[in-house]
C-alpha cells in the first residue's frame, strides 16, 4: 500500500514537472532566461519546439500503464542528455542539480505503475 502511494506521488510530481517544462518550452520566447540557458547548452532555437514535443510525449507516456516504463526511460534519457550538455558546456552546477530528477524516473521504474494489479 505504501509503495503504491509513493509511486502515485512520484507519478504526479513527474507528470506536473514534465507538463510544466513542456509548456515553458513552447513559450520560450516569453522567457529570455530559458533561451539563454538552452543556448549555453548548445541547443539551437530551432530545436526548442522539438524538445517541447518530446516532453509532452513523455508526459502522455507516463500516464498510460502500458507505456509507463518507456515513458520513464525516455524521461531518464532526456535528463541524462541535459546533464551531458551541461557538462560539455562547463555548467557543472546544472548537471548536479539534475541528479535528483534523474533518480526519480529510476525509482518510478522500480516501484512500477501505482494502479497496476
Amino acid at each position: 500500500m505504501a509503495k503504491n502511494i509513493i509511486s502515485l506521488l512520484l507519478l504526479i510530481v513527474s507528470v506536473v514537472l514534465n507538463a510544466k517544462h513542456s509548456w515553458d518550452t513552447f513559450n520560450y520566447k516569453s522567457n529570455p532566461e530559458s533561451v539563454k540557458a538552452m543556448t549555453n547548452l548548445g541547443i539551437s532555437e530551432s530545436a526548442i519546439p522539438f524538445l517541447g514535443i518530446l516532453m509532452l510525449l513523455i508526459t502522455a507516456l507516463l500516464l498510460i500503464p502500458r507505456t509507463f516504463f518507456i515513458g520513464n526511460l525516455f524521461n531518464a534519457f532526456a535528463i541524462v542528455l541535459i546533464m551531458a550538455l551541461a557538462l560539455k558546456s562547463g555548467n557543472y552546477k546544472m548537471a548536479l542539480i539534475e541528479i535528483p530528477f534523474l533518480v526519480m524516473p529510476l525509482i518510478m521504474i522500480w516501484l512500477n505503475y501505482p494502479f497496476k494489479k
